[in-house]
């Protein structure tokens, strides 16, 4: 089997999340016997569209003729042959990653298997789920919340689809209801933490003492401010604490780890195991959150979370993307011994997101069970296909 062309597809996508663009790009493999394979550049959210297209591209034409199957050795090409690859980096490891899950797609295809089975079989039969950022509402819409009402409103509409679990970013919007309307870094004033902590007791009030509350900051707190709201929200059991400082910096997660006694999370923005590296070895994370779009995909996403079993770090896959994100994901949480929880986001239940792809995985009473069809276990849309600025490359 032959690898024979490339398509790089930018999906018909909108501003799903309240402020936030939203640009999800894939890439199709094609090969000499009719098999085709997808994989989601994890990139959808923020600005890097056109710079993530472009890197699909120049990756695309290094394994034109190659056979799909040796997914090793085009990860290994594309890291050491392309000079910057060794660099890594935001970018050139979302390229890679797309192209390793598309690769996998293919290989489970061929052999008439779902990833999972190939990947070493089912640990875990069923994945815990938890509803993911709520300051966004839960459903179909999403909206800025400010009052901690809405906030205790949003998790009991989470909980009545029977979740158990949800995650929250408490410093996001401001008092008017504009994201990253104030500053978080230095030290947070009175009215910060006040709303902050009465936003987290209000979900805590209302979901009652059974309910995991995960605190997500989006590395908008920096060392001391994350040390000052942590110590804050102590009192309210919550799961973990979610990028309460810059992603890449190894030790200040480890002051913050060392100060506040709520575990520390992280990992949508460290890529590949050299990445990882310094936060095993400094033991500042207890739950890692590689994305599999953008962390090197299914092929270094194993590794990551093997790296992370001999550090005792459970497992939480980030998945903010579209459906094929999701079915990705999925295949290797059923694997993995150190699963910890699947990340269900809010952009999950949008009927735009949902549409790019043919199957709408959705978990019931808080619980996923992974897609049994043959590589991940989604396609893309006739609609999406139809609707999406394609470049081939041959």
């Amino acid at each position: 089997m032959k690898i024979t062309s490339v398509d790089v597809l930018r999906l018909n996508g909108e501003m799903c999340v309240k402020g936030t663009p939203w640009n999800p790009v894939c890439v199709r493999i094609n090969t000499d016997e009719g098999i085709s394979g997808c994989g989601e550049i994890g990139l959808a959210y923020g600005d890097a569209n056109k710079a993530q297209i472009g890197m699909a591209q120049d990756f695309a034409r290094l394994i034109i003729g190659m056979n799909p199957m040796n997914n090793e050795q085009i990860w290994e090409k594309i890291f050491r042959m392309t000079f910057w690859g060794m660099g890594g980096g935001t970018v050139i490891f979302a390229a890679m990653s797309a192209i390793d899950i598309a690769l996998w797609d293919i290989k489970g295809k061929a052999l008439n298997a779902p990833v999972y089975k190939l990947l070493g079989g089912k640990t875990n039969k069923r994945l815990r789920t938890y509803a993911s950022q709520l300051q966004f509402d839960w459903g179909k819409v999403s909206k800025a919340l400010v009052r901690p009402e809405e906030y205790a409103e949003a998790a009991r509409k989470a909980m009545a689809e029977g979740y158990d679990c949800i995650k929250v970013d408490p410093v996001g919007f401001d008092l008017k209801g504009h994201w990253m309307g104030w500053s978080n870094y230095g030290m947070l004033r009175y009215d910060q933490i006040k709303i902050a902590v009465d936003r987290v007791a209000a979900m805590r009030d209302a979901g009652g003492p059974k309910l995991d509350i995960i605190i997500e900051l989006h590395s908008l707190t920096d060392t001391n401010t994350a040390i000052q709201l942590g110590r804050e929200l102590e009192q309210l059991r919550c799961f973990y604490y979610e990028e309460p400082v810059h992603p890449l910096n190894s030790q200040s997660m480890k002051e913050i780890a060392n100060n506040v006694k709520i575990p520390v999370a992280s990992g949508e923005r460290i890529y590949s195991r050299w990445g990882y590296r310094p936060f095993f070895e400094n033991r500042s994370l207890r739950v890692i959150q590689p994305d599999l779009g953008n962390c090197g995909g299914l092929t270094e996403g194993k590794k990551i979370c093997d790296m992370g079993h001999v550090y005792d770090c459970a497992v939480q896959m980030h998945v903010c993307g579209g459906p094929l994100a999701t079915a990705a994901a999925l295949q290797l949480e059923a694997v993995i011994p150190n699963f910890l929880i699947h990340e269900h986001h809010c952009v999950s239940l949008l009927e735009k997101n949902i549409k790019l792809c043919k199957y709408d995985y959705q978990p019931k009473d808080g619980y996923f069970e992974t897609p049994d069809l043959p590589g991940i276990g989604q396609e893309l849309s006739e609609q999406a296909i139809a609707e999406a600025d394609i470049v081939t490359v041959k």
